[in-house]
């Protein structure tokens, strides 16, 4: 009964000095704000972007280097796999599912002629790729064995080119012209934004909610040619011409295994280990480095993904709320510091210091509570803000909400906290003294 009433008491407390109550509410807000929005970003970044299945989704990493320039323990830094290798592990029965891709830029050249060719970024992969990676059609479906076995001109667009090359309208079945020549669109993805993409980046691109253009066949790609989008760096000798470059040691593939559980990850570890002696008894891997598997979240570890600027964001988000809380501690000494008279008369009409103190908290955690508030509505403007710039406009459906409620509060608990000592502070008033100065 006495907490309704110190809290009403509280409400109408905010009315007194609006200026200072507006200033302390802004204070706390700005800092829950800066907080809860850094928080949330740095979640969204770091996140498991496919959990129900990250811990089966595994990444190799095998060192093919030459020799030369080698010192023995050194850990190799290539993160990608060559042609041949990627060709070798594709066949293999090992795993539920198998994938190689790279990402790839092409011309796209609209059947509407009124519309100007589009320079578009999408990956060249197998047909597994869709399973492995849940992504979900809109029309259509992902192609079969069968074309990537042909290496068949088909193509599977993202929602967004879709959308801009064909309106509303289903285009499953239509042709576009891409690098020259008629590729048939087999299907076209719905909304579909993993952030990052981590399928296919290297620590240098981990790009943040961007849909793919376009996904075409692996072995289209290679039968038209078409060079790895950052390039293709080689470890060994590159033979002159395209050929050259896929019997090379050049490493350029991004190659993905599934297995059916986590349970088989030593199985695939053994399979590696294996492929690596037996390469090697052909004159390749002479370096004997380590191999390594890497899953979902290891591998976005390793890549990253948050780096220590971004880490270093998060603490200078808690120490810019730090300073708005010694702001509002100031404050609220301002504010409860004029009515020390108040606080006389009560003591001496039997108030006792517990119940001086009760009421002031309370009033500190209604302002508290109001920042709170105020600084989380601030914090989804500012998430919505980075959203329409970035393009990303998932980032609050990203949001763990969980995560968000214990930031708030968190901050809530913050701002009642700096109110401990204002609120003791305004308990020592001396009754006698007020009255006598009244």
């Amino acid at each position: 009964m006495m907490f309704r009433y110190y809290f009403l008491l509280g409400i109408r407390s905010l009315r007194r000095n609006p200026a200072l109550t507006a200033l302390m509410i802004l204070t706390l807000a700005v800092g829950v704000a800066a907080s809860i929005s850094t928080l949330t970003i740095l979640h969204v970044m770091s996140g498991d972007p496919i959990p129900h299945k990250s811990n089966r989704l595994f990444m190799p990493w095998m060192d093919n280097g030459p020799l030369k320039g080698y010192t023995p323990g050194e850990e190799s830094r290539d993160t990608q796999m060559s042609y041949r290798d990627a060709m070798n592990h594709l066949p293999a029965k090992i795993g539920e599912r198998r994938t190689a891709l790279y990402g790839i830029l092409m011309a796209i050249e609209p059947a509407r002629k009124d519309l100007p060719a589009v320079e578009s970024e999408g990956v060249a992969a197998t047909k597994d790729f869709f399973t492995m990676f849940d992504t979900p059609f809109l029309h259509g479906q992902g192609w079969t064995e069968n074309d990537d076995t042909k290496a068949a001109d088909v193509v599977v667009l993202g929602n967004k080119l879709a959308e801009k090359l064909y309106g509303k309208t289903n285009p499953v079945g239509q042709y576009l012209t891409m690098i020259g020549h008629q590729f048939q669109i087999v299907g076209v993805l719905d909304t579909w934004e993993p952030s990052p993409r981590f399928y296919r980046f290297s620590g240098r691109n981990a790009t943040f909610g961007v849909q793919e253009d376009f996904f075409i066949p692996f072995s289209s790609a290679i039968r038209h040619e078409i060079t790895h989008a950052g390039g293709m760096s080689c470890t060994g000798e590159n033979a002159p011409g395209w050929q050259g470059r896929l019997d090379s040691e050049c490493t350029w593939l991004h190659f993905w295994f599934e297995l059916k559980s986590e349970g088989q990850r030593q199985e695939l570890q053994s399979y590696l280990d294996n492929y690596a002696v037996e390469q090697r008894k052909l004159g390749r891997y002479m370096r004997e480095a380590k191999n390594k598997l890497f899953n979902v979240m290891e591998w976005m570890e390793e890549a990253k993904v948050v780096d220590n600027d971004n880490k270093l964001s998060a603490w200078l988000a808690f120490g810019f709320l730090l300073l708005c809380l010694v702001n509002t501690v100031g404050l609220l000494l301002a504010k409860f510091s004029v009515r020390a008279s108040e606080v006389g008369v009560r003591r001496a009409l039997g108030a006792s210091r517990k119940e001086i103190f009760n009421q002031f908290l309370i009033e500190s955690s209604v302002i508290g509570l109001a920042g709170g508030v105020t600084g989380l509505l601030l914090a989804f403007g500012a998430l919505a803000l980075i959203a329409m710039q970035s393009k990303q406009l998932t980032v609050v459906a990203h949001m763990d909400w969980q995560m968000l409620s214990i930031t708030f509060v968190m901050s809530v608990t913050a701002a009642i906290l700096a109110g401990l000592f204002p609120t003791w502070r305004a308990c020592q008033v001396t009754p006698a003294i007020q009255l006598k100065s009244q």
